[in-house]
């Protein structure tokens, strides 16, 4: 499978919003293949850790949890945790300033104000549906990838914005 190119930020689509899906429609092979493409994607990127369905140029509300955030939690077997319809269904009244990157804005870094705990409701790519909650670095990537389905990119409200260029080493 070719790996699908991840969208800039000035690419409409990151700007839209989801709507959800009908539990019948996620075991299509549309939405599947979706999936299967967005988990591909993931996988080409070392510094990722998730990433939403727009990210790859389809407006559905799907984000996807790489297997390097989740390794930490010994319940959890998938290589990468599939999250469909999600919706944050409670955030902690506490907050903390995190710095913050995306696949879709690269090479830009800012401070963002997150909650420490996140709890999201979705389904599973079998339609069954779970809840999650995350504490600390998972807090922030739920909160991250549902901005995503609602066309929000974490620049707009970040504070701090900096551009980081890796330089490349080369041997001489």
């Amino acid at each position: 499978m070719i790996i699908t190119p991840i969208l800039q930020n000035k690419h409409p689509i990151l700007r839209l919003k989801t709507k959800p899906l009908d539990v019948t429609e996620i075991s299509s092979t549309k939405i599947q293949k979706v999936i299967s493409q967005m988990i591909k994607t993931l996988e080409s990127c070392p510094d990722g850790v998730a990433i939403a369905a727009p990210q790859i140029g389809a407006s559905l509300p799907i984000f996807i949890v790489s297997m390097q955030m989740i390794e930490a939690n010994p319940k959890v077997n998938p290589r990468h945790l599939v999250f469909i319809n999600p919706k944050i269904t409670k955030l902690s009244k506490k907050k903390i300033i995190l710095d913050e990157g995306c696949l879709s804005v690269r090479n830009i870094y800012g401070k963002t104000r997150r909650a420490v705990t996140a709890t999201v409701e979705a389904c599973d790519q079998t339609g069954k549906k779970f809840t999650w909650t995350g504490r600390d670095l998972m807090a922030q990537v739920f909160q991250h990838e549902v901005d995503h389905l609602n066309g929000i990119l974490f620049t707009d409200h970040a504070t701090d914005l900096e551009t980081i260029v890796e330089t490349s080493k080369t041997n001489d």
